[in-house]
């Protein structure tokens, strides 16, 4: 299917990147929150969504999105996300995942806040 989402993890010591491409509807939000719950179970404290393949996200995708952050809290970790489309980026502020989540411009700017 065309629209099914890709996601691609680089897991490493102190901070997991999830890379995502497709759209993040409900089943590339269970994928995303797949891997992200995965990541908090074995510890992981630090994860950050790049979504810079990603061009749409609907409601059940942000509130996919809104859940992983609630787990995240949870634990004491924090969520991040980078490379948004002004639209996503608008959207999510719009939303209230800016408040719990924050959002970076680039993977560079995110790796080394989340990782200082």
């Amino acid at each position: 299917m065309a629209d099914m989402l890709k996601v691609t993890l680089d897991n490493r010591n102190d901070l997991a990147v999830v890379y995502t491409e497709g759209y993040i509807n409900n089943q590339g939000g269970e994928e995303i929150a797949r891997v992200a719950l995965g990541l908090i179970e074995e510890g992981q404290k630090h994860v950050l969504l790049n979504l810079a393949g990603t061009k749409i996200v609907n409601s059940i995708g942000i509130s996919i999105l809104i859940e992983i952050i609630e787990k995240m809290i949870e634990v004491d970790g924090k969520l991040a996300f980078c490379s948004l489309t002004p639209t996503i980026e608008k959207t999510f502020h719009i939303m209230g995942l800016a408040q719990y989540a924050k959002i970076y411009p680039d993977e560079d700017s995110a790796v080394g806040a989340l990782t200082s």
